[in-house]
């Protein structure tokens, strides 16, 4: 009989030690485990239970008798209870027994019903028999619990190395099955994290950011319902700011009273980069009394809820909001690993409320600086407009003055005429720069030859050159080159270089034109051997009323419009104009207009 049981019992931990080895599902070695122990060792009946998150042992495993089953499977006692039993009970290697006249708690859950045997040695109906299931760490992972021997009596010293045996393979199971679910939970918190992470970067509309990462957030944190809060600004009461809640359905909204104990904790937390639990068994967290943490666990019962934890959402030193995450006893309370993914969501959702609440102030900036710039237009146009009228009519007295002169006035009268010219060209050039600066007038486009414009103004404004002795040249232009636009503006953006080019250029130099194309552009390339432009003044040039720096430059009359206005009309005609220039050697601006499909 002893031959066939230890045969038996090898055979039984072969092959659990297989099943083991082989990483198979942790519930099915547990009952092998069960089973070995009851075929192989000699007890009636074993159970196998293991210490949950919530530091509850679980029964998980039972064998040998189907009332035990019925009765313990899936039964709970806290781990309080097994650190009485080990205060009591005797020492048996590994093993730990109470023998039913010593223990100190009452019988609870499944006691047999039999009548133990005479003698010292007679094993009793209320005796405890149980083997820690230890990590390889030593950490505590369950218990190994049996009853009934066959033969009535305490087990002797080699049935308790066997039993020893199977508790170390029980053992090793539950650790790999621990590791197991780690390494799942990793996982889990990874994609949630990744998911949450991708859904706070893609959006830039904080309501949109709130709205979108709170499905991920309930799903890879295993809650069963979260209220996210940000706030707009420093100071702001709890109850404001934007919020939102997950699963939308809920209709338990936290008064504010309760979001402001979350407020409190979330700035506490964000301090100290934790997360606030608030359980029944836990410790209350340090911003919150005792007291205010059963009034949020009572509000939170209303939902089904039991466990809540507080997430700070953040950035750099600042707390700018938080998470409420609620979820049911059963699920069990966060784990470290849940704990730390939460503080990494609430970085990744503070870096983009800030950025969202950036993006905000951008557009609110840009809207208000578009409406600045409207008024600005409306404003130059009303103010041009207004002194066009004034300007023609000093102009027309000033020209009946002159055919009534005397001979040694009509010099007075030029010395008016050419000041009105010079204040009609300036409400002009304002008059056309609040024209290109509205929206509301786009660019009329029509199939344009672009080196007939410039051939044209090249022939208006060589008498201009010659007076100041300037060698006006255009290269022959080697096809016709076709924009898309209106001929008077480009017309007038070829005119404004050139005479620059012109004004700015010594006597007895040159300045060459060029008209080419590119393949997909059209190039007007006016280059001059002039003052040239400093590097500093180069980065200014082309805004409304600049003037260089440069005393040379200077002398020459001016407004300081006309390269604003090339500027404006290259960009309405969606392209752009270039400068390269070195102080002393000349300057060479470049137009450059995209080419249209369409013959001119």
């Amino acid at each position: 009989m002893a031959t066939e049981r230890a045969s038996a019992s090898l055979h039984h931990l072969h092959r659990l030690m297989c099943e083991v080895n082989a990483d198979h599902d942790p519930e099915s070695v547990l009952r092998l485990v069960a089973d070995g122990v009851v075929d192989g060792v000699g007890f009636g009946v074993a159970a196998i239970s293991y210490l949950r998150p919530d530091r509850m042992l679980e029964v998980v495993a039972v064998s040998g008798s189907s009332q035990a089953s019925d009765q313990l499977l899936g039964r709970r006692r806290p781990l309080a209870e097994l650190d009485e039993e080990f205060a009591v009970a005797e020492t048996w290697g590994t093993l730990r027994f109470v023998a039913a006249e010593a223990a100190s708690l009452p019988a609870t859950g499944w006691v047999p019903e039999v009548d133990p045997l005479d003698g010292p040695d007679a094993w009793q109906p209320e005796d405890l028999l149980f083997a820690p299931l230890c990590a390889s760490t030593g950490e505590l992972l369950g218990v190994l619990s049996v009853d009934l021997p066959e033969d009535g009596r305490r087990p002797g010293r080699d049935q308790r190395e066997l039993l020893e045996m199977y508790a170390v393979q029980a053992g090793i199971a539950l650790d790999n099955a621990r590791k197991h679910r780690q390494l799942e939970e990793q996982v889990r918190l990874a994609d949630g994290v990744r998911s949450v992470h991708h859904a706070a970067t893609s959006l830039l509309e904080l309501g949109h950011v709130i709205d979108t990462c709170l499905a991920p957030i309930v799903a890879g944190l295993r809650c069963d319902a979260a209220w996210l809060r940000v706030f707009e600004g420093q100071g702001e009461l709890p109850g404001r700011g934007r919020g939102a809640i997950h699963p939308p359905e809920r209709t338990l909204v936290p008064p504010d009273r309760i979001l402001a104990m979350a407020w409190r904790v979330a700035l506490a937390c964000w301090q100290a980069q934790s997360v606030g639990i608030l359980a029944p068994d836990a410790l209350p967290p340090e911003a919150l009394s005792a007291e205010e943490v059963a009034e949020v666990l009572r509000f939170i019962a209303r939902a089904g809820s039991n466990y809540v934890a507080v997430v700070p959402v953040g950035a750099g030193s600042d707390c700018l909001g938080y998470m409420v995450l609620s979820r049911r006893l059963e699920d069990g309370p966060w784990t470290d690993l849940e704990e730390a993914a939460g503080l990494e969501i609430g970085r990744d959702l503070g870096r983009a409320v800030l950025h969202a609440r950036l993006f905000e102030r951008e557009q609110r900036l840009v809207a208000e600086l578009g409406e600045l710039d409207a008024y600005k237009s409306e404003l130059l146009a009303t103010v041009s407009h207004e002194l066009k009228n004034p300007l023609s009519a000093v102009l027309g007295y000033v020209e009946l003055l002159e055919d009534d002169s005397a001979p040694g006035q009509a010099h007075e009268y030029r010395a008016i005429r050419r000041n009105v010219g010079r204040m009609t060209r300036l409400v002009d050039d304002l008059l056309l720069l609040s024209r290109l600066a509205n929206p509301a007038q786009p660019v009329r486009g029509e199939p344009v030859d672009l080196g007939g414009i410039v051939r044209v103004v090249v022939d208006d404004m060589s008498v201009q050159a010659s007076q100041r002795q300037i060698d006006l040249h255009l290269a022959p232009v080697p096809a016709t080159i076709c924009v898309d636009g209106e001929a008077s503006d480009l017309e007038r953006a070829v005119v404004n270089l050139l005479s620059n080019a012109v004004k700015y250029s010594p006597p007895g130099s040159r300045v060459h034109v060029t008209v080419r194309s590119d393949g997909a552009t059209g190039l007007v390339e006016v280059r001059d051997q002039g003052l040239g432009i400093s590097v500093a003044d180069q980065a200014e040039l082309f805004g409304e009323f600049f003037r260089s720096a440069d005393p040379l430059a200077r002398a020459e009359p001016g407004t300081g419009l006309g390269l604003s206005i090339v500027k404006r009309i290259a960009e309405r005609h969606r392209g752009r104009v270039d400068v390269a220039s070195e102080l002393g050697r000349g300057s060479t601006f470049t137009l450059a207009l995209p080419l249209t499909t369409q013959s001119c």
